[in-house]
């Protein structure tokens, strides 16, 4: 998931049925504390909550804040550390601190603002929803940001008072070849916060009876890739170690600003690989992008323990870019 999972959409959907919500948003984390800054929980008028702000630590405490501020319709900068006398009453006992902002919807952030934003996570289009914590001034900004938006991480600013919640597009992953590795592979990624997508031209392999409920593209990878856009927030994983089908999709994945390639494949599999990209001319660095042989190498043998090496070398690189 997101970090800031549903939780715009959630919050609009309360108000248009007239429930009222709040936003409450992780701004700051020190030690242990167990969600990164931009998390965010949405409460309704009613008292029913969605979302996460600290994995189950402070939730009913931020839940009764947040009914407050239904009521009086001022944010709350809240702060929540295992040192603070009441650390305990609250159940923060994983340790660490977390500052969280709680904004009641219609009042505090303006109803449009809000609207805007669930527009453009709608549209797959980044934005950063900024706010100043001394002067309560916000905005949305759908440029600048470079890095945050890079590295997908929200927070403070160095002037101590301005933050910056980044709304990335959901996260993607195309599959190409719907081998049993992908069957495994599917459901660990959505899990993970990926919307997938497995293509392979081959009916017997790409069938809805192996993979139920989920998109399908009986393509060939290069055409399918053409129309999928593999941008940023996107990472492609090549199963079947045939050159039909992984060399063209990497021809278009290589051209890509994917964050993740990974092709299946033993050591000499790859050197071959990498010998047709060089003589299709491609250069050393672009080939380097791919991760052959693909996944950590964490000694994984059935296709379930495959599946788990690949996710973790996708989130790796997604969150250690460099």
């Amino acid at each position: 998931m997101t970090q800031q999972e549903n939780a715009p959409e959630q919050a609009l959907a309360w108000v248009q049925t007239g429930q009222g919500a709040a936003l409450a948003t992780v701004v700051q984390t020190w030690g242990s504390a167990p969600r990164r800054a931009g998390a965010q929980m949405v409460v309704s008028g009613a008292g029913d909550m969605m979302g996460s702000v600290s994995g189950g630590c402070v939730e009913g405490a931020v839940v009764l804040e947040a009914t407050e501020t239904l009521a009086d319709g001022k944010p709350r900068l809240l702060e929540y550390g295992i040192s603070d006398g009441d650390a305990f009453a609250v159940g923060l006992a994983c340790g660490g601190t977390i500052k969280v902002l709680v904004e009641p919807i219609g009042t505090a952030m303006p109803l449009e603002l809000l609207e805007e934003l669930v527009a453009i996570r709608a549209a797959r289009k980044p934005a950063a929803y900024v706010v100043n914590m001394d002067t309560w001034q916000r905005q949305l900004n759908t440029t600048g940001h470079k890095t945050r938006f890079a590295s997908d991480r929200s927070g403070v600013e160095d002037d101590g008072h301005t933050f910056v919640a980044i709304h990335n597009p959901p996260l993607r992953l195309a599959i190409v070849g719907a081998v049993h590795i992908a069957q495994a592979l599917v459901p660990m990624a959505r899990t993970a916060g990926f919307d997938p997508v497995v293509i392979d031209p081959r009916g017997a392999f790409g069938s809805e009876a192996r993979f139920p409920g989920e998109t399908l593209m009986d393509d060939w990878p290069d055409e399918a890739l053409a129309t999928f856009d593999l941008d940023t927030r996107s990472a492609l994983v090549l199963l079947t170690h045939d050159p039909k089908l992984d060399d063209p999709a990497l021809h278009v994945a290589l051209k890509s600003d994917a964050f993740y390639i990974g092709a299946l494949g033993s050591t000499r599999t790859h050197a071959k690989r990498v010998e047709r990209l060089s003589e299709a001319g491609f250069n050393a660095d672009q080939i380097a992008r791919i991760h052959g042989p693909v996944g950590l190498n964490i000694g994984a043998a059935s296709p379930s323990e495959i599946a788990v090496s690949i996710l973790a070398q996708m989130v790796q690189r997604l969150r250690s870019p460099a």
